[in-house]
């Protein structure tokens, strides 16, 4: 039965440039004349701009398969696109389950199937007819049953040879396994003459779902089971089809085994769990049973040994699956020396030999066995990592990465191990703390002060003392003195992050140095979160409950001093400071006389700033969260000093508002930034949103919206390509003009954005009464994303609300990978950061746009017609 011809086009959707080959060979060797391939939804849009509506839509599905899936709906909303089917094309590492798939699609493949069943699937779409082009009849063909398998000249057993998969094949009417691909007999250990001796029954079972039911649906969702192994059982999941072959009615099953040793993707889940836990003792002991566990290994142990000296090995860590046995010590074993002594051993499926040389592997009856080094940076042996079993391993391909990774974690473990015990040995670390003591704080400070003094960085010190703690010594003893100290350190580690050092200074004072700060409220909001944990109730074992409570003092380099020992001073001075106020709380360290006047000068010298040319707008690119194109552009001041450089806008800013100068600055960076974006729109049409921002000041003048219509006037920028950013710290009481003029701002059709989005109290009453349209979340939460799960928790219901209130939300401070990947997994909508581009001059910016340019119209050439 032959179908209707089809005039209208097919879209490929999938950013893999070899997946888009493929499946556009696929389709056009069946003669179709009009095949869209695309990235992404922007390239899409781009192709189908005045089309018919589509017959046909793939999409390809990686990851977790939530960017694919805000694809499909923005596909959707593409006019061509709005009736078409959809097949989802699952690649090698997506995660996403074929029954996770959103109801939108109607069909689904796995990437390494397109070759031979994405046109058969098509066909289902329609019915199980074949699919025909008008400018090709095609041939006649049989109906093409509704099964997952094709058929090839009536055998199925091409499958067995298409990957590796784990195939069983069954007769329905008796359930007895008819035949065993070769993947599904290694893995499960078991011989095809067994195997067809058996009932489905013997062989495998479902968990949630009878037998007759999974035949019946045969719909090829993967469902919960186990199935027999030389091992006794090991769970997993399968997926029923129909398959005919010589006259009879077949089916064909397929198992995914849940052990990492033969599946990547739960290999890669493992490596993730193995790298998230602790680095202590106890993380070695759970590293150890989690790789026995999921690698289905019986044996495996961790040693320790000295490159520098010849004293027997010491085992960290053994872990042996079965009865416990008195097994060889280090000196018998051979596999342990050699790998001592640098040597990698992998034997997958053959360690039986080693059984003479080797009581350990004789002893266990060992036929698959590993041992790796554990070395250091230097390539210097720490360790040894032995794993075996006594079936033969899993995937090759999956098992020695998997076990190399593991073998770097311990390796890693062992340095800080060893790092500790040297820190103990030469009196550097606080026995009763575990944290770094004076001598090695301040050997540590100094090493921050010439780094940062190299680099520019800022960071702040904090020294913190317990209020009142010699009362608890005295009155409870020195034991629950102790048992304080303790628990008050593991409140501060948790209040800091990784890159961070926590040190005990003395007695009950304690020192903090935060690192790469950008603002001060950033070092605030650290200190006010020690003085509220501080403030709950410790529960001491076997003892009261006690209240205990810190005063914390802050100094900053480079502001308050270039040395150590006066910024230790300072945040000491600082400290007292707040307990004078009451204890229980925080003080930053006030402005020496020497910095007023320095303040002083430069509050002269801005004056004249913007007159002498100091004063430049810089650009940092805005990026789609999705397609990772540029949307928008924030303008941002830099002033550069003539004697002493760059003056970070942190500092010279507050001091414009405390002048006056800020309302005169702010209407020269508008008007330069409103100019310039204009330029680049009648150059590059990109309709990019161009944000300034606007300070307190600026805000209270009566006469900002007229400010604001001028400038757009002369310039000549449309009003709606203009985003005003009101910082959330700016009291909506404080600044009687706000809500009037970012009304009538919002009126000339400009956009309202609130900055800084989280660090203030008055989130919820900004978004409800200003006309905000987007939302910045503020960088010191993104920062912290993958160190501080509460500020990850922020983020996240940050993003959620403001989308519920019909707000864009734009992240801050994006720099690393996981950054992106965390804030794409909650759909955040756009991203800033140095991940993508730092703040640029114009006339870099204007190079960046003019690349994008060549880039895009380059690749949109090289597309297929």
């Amino acid at each position: 039965m032959t179908g209707a011809p089809l005039l209208t086009g097919i879209l490929l959707v999938a950013p893999q440039r070899e997946l888009r080959r493929e499946l556009f060979d696929v389709l056009d060797r069946e003669g179709h004349p009009t095949i869209h391939s695309a990235r992404d939804t922007t390239h899409a849009a781009i192709l189908l701009e005045g089309r018919e509506p589509l017959s046909l839509i793939v999409i390809a599905f990686d990851g977790d398969g939530r960017s694919s899936l805000t694809l499909c709906e923005q596909l959707r909303l593409l006019p061509p696109c709005s009736e078409a089917p959809i097949i989802a094309v699952l690649v090698d590492d997506a995660t996403m389950k074929p029954a996770q798939l959103p109801a939108m699609v109607a069909g689904w493949l796995y990437a390494s199937q397109v070759g031979t069943e994405l046109i058969p699937r098509w066909q289902q779409l329609h019915g199980g007819r074949a699919v025909v082009v008008a400018e090709k009849p095609a041939p006649a063909s049989p109906p093409v049953a509704a099964v997952a398998v094709p058929s090839t000249g009536g055998d199925y057993r091409f499958i067995f040879e298409d990957g590796e998969g784990d195939w069983l094949i069954v007769d329905p009417v008796v359930e007895r396994v008819v035949e065993a691909s070769p993947a599904y007999m290694r893995h499960s250990g078991l011989a095809n003459s067994v195997l067809t001796g058996l009932t489905l029954h013997q062989v495998l079972s479902f968990e949630n779902v009878s037998t007759d039911q999974a035949f019946s649906d045969a719909d090829r969702r993967w469902l919960a089971c186990q199935r027999k192994s030389i091992r006794g059982h090991d769970t997993g999941e399968a997926s029923v089809r129909r398959v005919r072959h010589s006259g009879r009615d077949l089916i064909a099953l397929q198992f995914r085994s849940d052990r990492a040793g033969v599946r990547p993707t739960v290999a890669l889940t493992l490596l993730a769990r193995l790298f998230n836990g602790g680095y202590d003792d106890e993380g070695v002991v759970d590293a150890a049973q989690l790789l026995l566990d999921e690698m289905g290994m019986d044996y495996l142990a961790v040693w320790s040994a000295r490159p520098e000296e010849s004293s027997v090995p010491v085992q960290i860590v053994q872990r042996l699956r079965g009865e416990d046995q008195v097994l060889p010590g280090p000196q018998l074993q051979s596999s342990l020396r050699l790998v001592l002594g640098g040597r990698t051993l992998m034997h997958p499926h053959d360690a039986r030999r080693l059984a003479d040389v080797d009581p350990l592997i004789g002893q266990l009856g060992l036929r698959g066995f590993v041992g790796l080094p554990l070395l250091d940076e230097r390539r210097s042996v720490l360790g040894a990592l032995l794993a075996g079993s006594r079936n033969p391993l899993g995937e090759p391909e999956i098992v020695e990465p998997v076990l190399q990774c593991a073998a770097a974690h311990f390796a890693h473990m062992l340095e800080l191990r060893r790092t500790r015990e040297q820190g103990r040995a030469e009196g550097l670390l606080d026995a009763l703390t575990g944290l770094p003591n004076r001598l090695l704080f301040n050997d540590r400070l100094d090493t921050i002060i010439r780094e940062a003094t190299r680099t520019g960085e800022t960071f702040a010190v904090l020294f913190v003392d317990l209020d009142r703690f010699k009362f608890i010594n005295d009155t409870l003893g020195h034991a629950v003195g102790d048992q304080v100290l303790v628990a008050v350190t593991q409140r501060l580690r948790s209040s800091v992050r990784a890159s961070d050092t926590v040190a005990r200074y003395a007695g009950d004072e304690f020192t903090i140095v935060l690192r790469h700060i950008v603002k001060t409220d950033d070092v605030l909001r650290v200190a006010e979160k020690i003085v509220q944990l501080m403030d709950v109730p410790l529960h001491l074992d076997d003892g009261p409950e006690l209240q205990v409570t810190a005063s914390i003092g802050v100094s900053f380099f480079p502001e308050d001093a270039p040395d150590a020992e006066t910024l230790l001073k300072h945040a000491d001075e600082a400290m007292y400071a707040a307990k004078s106020m009451g204890r229980n709380n925080y003080r930053v360290y006030d402005v020496s006389p020497a910095q007023e006047q320095q303040n002083a000068t430069l509050k002269a010298r801005l004056r004249h700033a913007e007159a002498n040319g100091e004063l430049r707008v810089f650009y940092q690119p805005q990026i789609n969260a999705g397609t990772e194109d540029i949307v928008g552009m924030e303008a941002l001041l830099r002033w550069e000093h003539p004697e002493l450089g760059n003056i970070g806008p942190g500092f010279f800013i507050p001091l414009a508002e405390e002048t006056g100068l800020i309302v005169s600055i702010g209407e020269w960076v508008l008007r330069t930034a409103c100019k310039q974006a204009r330029a680049w729109e009648d150059r590059f049409g990109l309709r990019l949103r161009l944000g300034v921002n606007l300070s307190a000041v600026q805000l209270m003048q009566p006469d900002l919206s007229e400010v604001v219509a001028t400038v757009l006037e002369e310039t000549g920028l449309d009003p709606g390509l203009l985003e005003l950013e009101v910082t959330e710290s700016i009291s909506i009481k404080a600044a009687p003009n706000l809500m009037e003029n970012m009304q009538k701002l919002h009126r000339m059709g400009c956009h309202i954005a609130i900055d800084d989005f989280g660090t203030g109290a008055a989130s919820l009453d900004y978004l409800r009464k200003l006309p905000a349209d987007r939302i910045k979340i503020d960088q010191s939460f993104v920062r912290n994303i993958g160190v501080d799960p509460d500020d990850e928790a922020i983020v996240r219901a940050t993003i959620e609300m403001a989308h519920r209130l019909k707000r864009g939300v734009v992240a801050e401070g994006v720099e690393i990978e996981q950054h992106l990947q965390f804030l794409r997994a909650n759909h955040c909508d756009e991203l800033q950061g140095y991940l993508f581009c730092r703040p640029l001059p114009h006339g870099t910016f204007e190079r960046l746009l003019t690349e994008r340019e060549r880039l895009l119209s380059g690749a949109l050439e090289k597309l297929p017609a």
